[in-house]
């Protein structure tokens, strides 16, 4: 009996599990702050008249201080713990979120627009270094797919509900609502979450369980310990000149580059351009979510699984992100039909490869040096959402009126790309070193 007892003492517990629901539904609300924008623009550009150019700039503004803070961003995170950092962070961009509803014109919605993307560039930094302190590494391609699952999961619940709500109650509820939930969870977040050391209901056999699985459970204490440097030039030229890093910065972008292109212009290419209403629009965008969803969280289970079988770290991230990439091109499927069902399908198997190539972040977890995981993160993270500034905009002014075809034409272009990089840049992958 006794023996039993110091066996059920001595058996990890399982609380990284709850710190992957509260990432998870931290990238919800996070992703649901990125699209209501293209959820409410059909009847905001309406009221106020904008043209497909002033379209894709606003929609573009959300980047624009997104990528520029990314570096700044990534340096807070490797200074500020995770439960200050990203509490602070909700507060802001749902601040700016709410007071869009109450904006009355295009330069208002500008301005916080840029705001809202300025205060969530530190967010997915955050949740890589959540990750890697709280995930031994064959568990951590599974908890990243988990957790951005929540992006796709956010947009299929929520894209008919903020539709409907639009139709309801107009688009200015739309990011008052929204604004409100990501208030209360900045709450929660501050008094739920800790570090693995400092988490009630952490027992230390689960502590050395993600320590001897690779992950760094000590980072913070670390980081505390020692004074904290300064950002300098050899620290941004170590993360800006290698090739291995530079494959996954470029694979970002263009993998990024589809999913702004449904965050940004997809609502508004089945209203404009196919015929349909809000609340039909809201259902038949929610589909290709869906897709993704299933595509990211079988790529988690595929990659640790190839893991698990053997196969090399290099070949269990890369394949899944590979094939995901070469399966978007099937959007250009849509330029050769008039059915709007056949439409939903391509755009669904477009988005589903966009979905399974979604654990590029378990590939900047492997390779960044560990000393400048935040800043390797923020490099990451800013090169690859280079592409919201560039798809909404790009697209904008490739389209008329009338012909939506160049813009699947530059994403089918933007994804073989990303296939290249992984292909010839990454190469082998291991740990960089300084």
């Amino acid at each position: 009996m006794t023996q039993l007892k110091t066996q059920m003492t001595t058996r990890p517990t399982r609380m990284r599990y709850i710190i992957a629901l509260l990432l998870f539904i931290t990238v919800v609300i996070n992703y649901m702050d990125r699209a209501n924008l293209s959820i409410a623009m059909p009847a905001l550009s309406q009221e106020f008249d904008l043209t497909t150019g002033q379209q894709g700039i606003l929609l573009s503004a959300f980047g624009w201080t997104y990528a520029a803070m990314q570096l700044p961003g990534g340096w807070l995170v490797d200074r500020v713990r995770p439960r200050v950092l990203y509490a602070s962070c909700l507060v802001l961009w749902s601040l700016a979120t709410l007071f869009m509803g109450m904006s009355g014109g295009f330069v208002a919605l500008i301005i916080l627009r840029l705001m809202v993307g300025g205060f969530e560039a530190p967010a997915y930094p955050i949740n890589n270094k959540v990750a890697t302190a709280w995930f031994p590494e064959r568990e951590r391609g599974r908890v990243i797919a988990f957790y951005t699952s929540g992006q796709f999961i956010g947009h299929a619940l929520l894209t008919p509900v903020l539709s409907w709500l639009q139709t309801v109650l107009t688009w200015h509820w739309v990011f008052i609502l929204t604004g409100v939930v990501g208030l209360i969870w900045a709450a929660i977040w501050w008094f739920v979450y800790r570090e693995p050391r400092d988490k009630s209901g952490v027992n230390q056999a689960e502590i050395d369980l993600i320590a001897s699985g690779g992950g760094l459970v000590d980072v913070e204490t670390g980081v505390k310990k020692e004074a904290k440097p300064k950002l300098n030039w050899t620290d941004v030229k170590v993360v800006l000149t290698r090739r291995k890093l530079w494959g996954i910065y470029l694979g970002q972008f263009c993998l990024t580059s589809t999913l702004w292109f449904f965050l940004t212009w997809f609502p508004t290419y089945l209203v404009d351009y196919r015929g349909m209403d809000y609340i039909e629009s809201g259902f038949m965008a929610s589909l290709p979510f869906i897709a993704a969803l299933v595509g990211v969280l079988l790529s988690g289970w595929v990659s640790d699984f190839m893991v698990k079988k053997g196969l090399s770290l290099g070949t269990a991230r890369k394949l899944p992100i590979i094939i995901g990439l070469a399966m978007t091109v099937f959007m250009l499927g849509a330029n050769y039909t008039d059915s709007s069902a056949l439409v939903i399908v391509f755009m669904s198997i477009a988005f589903f490869g966009n979905g399974f190539a979604s654990i590029t972040w378990s590939l900047v977890s492997a390779l960044a040096p560990e000393r400048l995981l935040g800043l390797t993160g923020g490099m990451f993270n800013f090169i690859g959402n280079l592409s919201s500034i560039a798809t909404p905009i790009v697209i904008g002014f490739l389209v008329t009126d009338v012909d939506f075809a160049p813009a699947f034409v530059y994403m089918a272009a933007i994804t073989i790309v990303g296939v290249l990089s992984y292909v010839f840049l990454v190469g082998k992958v291991e740990r960089v070193e300084e």
